[in-house]
């Protein structure tokens, strides 16, 4: 069975969510992945809305010191995240989130997950998959925390981080400054920058923004 795993943090970066799949450290991250049993690429690839709240939070991660990216619970007319979304197998999911909360095996029952909307795992940081639609018939998934973003600590992401999901929004379609201006008011983010220090945060290098 295919389904479209929904990323709204690193793995908007191709090249980054391919370690998932095939292993290997990303850029940035002191982490090595296991990869997939099945490394067989994304069928598809495509831009994608989630109409759910962008913050970070966490302290300390395999990108360093700083929070990582999460999605609130509740959807939002007025909110929109923007992610990538990928189609691989159901298998192929499950260790993605095998990994991302750095368990060795997972039972995940996705049409559970369709019928009720999300499902909570064992306590970790991306302990909640979320069911969000369906594309070309093939089910939409993400995954956050099980807390609500309410309940939450923000804390600012280390520039690694911020930097690879930068790089994943500029392959679907963003400018530089269209990038300091999504994150510029995200709960982390927002009120320690001002434009011009975050596109230099994020990109390493000088700019005078308009």
């Amino acid at each position: 069975m295919d389904v479209w795993y929904v990323s709204y943090g690193s793995n908007l970066c191709k090249s980054r969510f391919s370690c998932y799949i095939k292993g290997g450290t990303p850029e940035g991250s002191d982490k090595a992945e296991r990869g997939c049993l099945n490394q067989t690429p994304p069928k598809r690839t495509e831009i994608a809305e989630l109409p759910y709240s962008l913050y970070f939070m966490r302290e300390k991660s395999k990108w360093g010191k700083g929070g990582v990216a999460f999605i609130d619970h509740e959807k939002e007319d007025q909110q929109t995240t923007i992610a990538r979304k990928y189609l691989i197998t159901d298998d192929q999911f499950r260790e993605v989130v095998e990994q991302e909360n750095n368990v060795e095996k997972l039972h995940l029952p996705l049409e559970k997950i369709i019928d009720n909307g999300y499902i909570d795992l064992t306590p970790s940081w991306y302990d909640r998959v979320l069911y969000v639609g369906e594309t070309e018939g093939a089910p939409m998934f993400t995954f956050t925390n099980s807390s609500p973003m309410g309940e939450n600590d923000f804390t600012t992401p280390p520039s690694t981080y911020l930097s690879m999901i930068s790089r994943g929004l500029k392959e679907v379609g963003l400018k530089k400054e269209e990038i300091v201006d999504y994150f510029i008011g995200k709960p982390g983010i927002e009120n320690h920058f001002t434009r011009e220090s975050l596109y230099q945060y994020i990109f390493q290098e000088q700019t005078s923004l308009a």
